[in-house]
């Protein structure tokens, strides 16, 4: 059984107006138990509204969101149980924090659970050390942080409360390369560790292509295609078309390919290019 299907959903603003649309129309899929699933698509294709179901943020103006086969609106005195087991991280989630501490503000999700005592202590630290927040920043204001250890508190915040499935949008946005890389080696380790579902909503092709399992592209509230990323890089030239980016390994691959160098299109790794190149050289290092 999925942990999380999504069965012909639709939400539409407006309703009754002249400004009605819908962000997300018919759209149905699954996300498997550990599965790391990014989802990308262009700004207004749908994808923050999406993700705003999972955990019943926004509720569907049709269709259902189900979460380990029960649908998360059957009991909605209830949802706020759903939102502990699908934990969601917006953009720059930074702007979130309040509390005195970098502690007390890891500390609110899992006391709002109800943990106390020693078993929220390792919430939190547990928390802390898998986001790279050290002992010793812990009784600091997070207002004292960089930006990039902010949104590392502020993530750690979400894991503390240990969700069955994280969400997380744009996590890397604002960030330098080398804070948007040790931001995602964090993601994929709490991923490893825990064994998670991830979800991942990324603007970065190579971001999402160095992580994700399976690919899901929206565009006009709809699904334009899903697969592993080589099913889906496989269509670059269809990405591209329909106003969205590929990985930059696979753009070289595909001006390889229409300069007559017969290799795959769909390679989204250095790596894989490398080695295509190598077995085009009978083995020579490129």
């Amino acid at each position: 059984m999925p942990i999380l299907e999504i069965k012909n959903l639709t939400h539409t603003y407006g309703i009754g107006t002249p400004f009605q649309r819908s962000a997300v129309e018919d759209v149905s899929f699954s996300i498997e138990e550990g599965e790391f699933l990014g989802v990308i698509g262009h700004t207004g294709s749908g994808k923050s509204t999406l993700i705003q179901h999972l955990n019943g943020l926004l509720r569907p103006t049709s269709g259902q969101i189900l979460l380990e086969g029960k649908d998360i609106w059957a009991e909605p005195k209830k949802i706020r149980a759903v939102r502990f087991q699908v934990g969601l991280v917006f953009q720059y989630p930074e702007y979130q924090l309040f509390e005195e501490t970098v502690y007390k503000d890891i500390a609110y999700g899992p006391s709002n659970q109800g943990k106390t005592g020693d078993a929220l202590n390792r919430s939190v630290r547990e928390a802390a050390r898998l986001v790279g927040v050290r002992d010793d920043q812990l009784e600091k204001s997070p207002f004292e942080l960089s930006g990039g250890q902010k949104r590392r508190v502020a993530l750690a915040g979400v894991l503390a409360m240990e969700p069955k499935v994280l969400v997380l949008d744009e996590p890397t946005a604002g960030l330098d390369p080398a804070g948007r890389e040790n931001l995602m080696a964090n993601i994929r380790e709490y991923h490893r560790l825990k064994g998670a579902t991830i979800v991942l909503v990324s603007h970065s092709m190579d971001e999402i292509a160095r992580n994700a399992d399976r690919i899901l592209v929206m565009k006009s509230a709809r699904i334009l295609m899903s697969g592993t990323p080589s099913e889906v890089f496989a269509r670059g030239a269809e990405l591209l078309s329909a106003g969205l980016d590929v990985p930059q390994v696979t753009r070289i691959a595909m001006a390889l390919r229409e300069k007559g160098v017969p290799v795959d299109p769909a390679v989204y790794t250095a790596e894989e290019l490398e080695a295509q190149l190598q077995a085009l050289r009978g083995g020579a290092p490129c």
